[in-house]
């Protein structure tokens, strides 16, 4: 079992654990938010990193050709606005993003943005609707009233990155 050393220097108004700061020892094999007293939903794995592509033949082609990389076809999302390569990694995903449709999101970040970048970051949740009430709670904004189905046919939902120090997160069910 791997074991991770972390040192929490500050927590973020996202999830918070506990007031000091420390150095902690984290299982890999275990989720991650066991600490937080009451609650009744736990913080999983990394899913994926989504990062937003103004050209996905050519993305796609850098990490399947080029690294190496296992990549999934191309798929259409017109629920969400985009079109999704997977990239396998082995521990983890990057998730390609690109426009589909003028209202997509990803259009209007490749218009601030436009050689791309990381949009989101993905991580599993082992009872999505609990930790959304238990989020809503703290004062957590989410991006959408109800959970969506994502690009994996599981419900997701987006946390305003205003809310967790500048990254929008996407909270995904296990």
């Amino acid at each position: 079992m791997a074991v991770l050393k972390v040192v929490l220097t500050g927590l973020s108004k996202c999830v918070r654990h506990t007031c000091s700061p420390m150095l902690r020892t984290i299982s890999t094999s275990t989720l991650l938010c066991q600490g937080i007293p009451g609650s009744v939903w736990k913080l999983g794995r990394l899913n994926h990193i989504a990062i937003a592509v103004p050209d996905m033949e050519k993305a796609t082609a850098l990490y399947r050709d080029v690294l190496g990389a296992q990549v999934s076809d191309k798929v259409p999302l017109p629920e969400h606005g985009v079109y999704t390569v997977f990239v396998e990694l082995g521990n983890t995903k990057l998730e390609l993003l690109h426009p589909l449709g003028e209202k997509s999101p990803i259009a209007g970040f490749l218009q601030k943005n436009t050689s791309g970048g990381m949009h989101h970051i993905c991580i599993e949740v082992d009872d999505i609707s609990a930790a959304i009430v238990d989020l809503k709670a703290r004062n957590i904004r989410t991006l959408s009233a109800e959970p969506r189905i994502g690009a994996h046919g599981k419900p997701v939902m987006f946390l305003h990155p205003k809310d967790c120090d500048g990254v929008l997160v996407e909270l995904e069910q296990a």
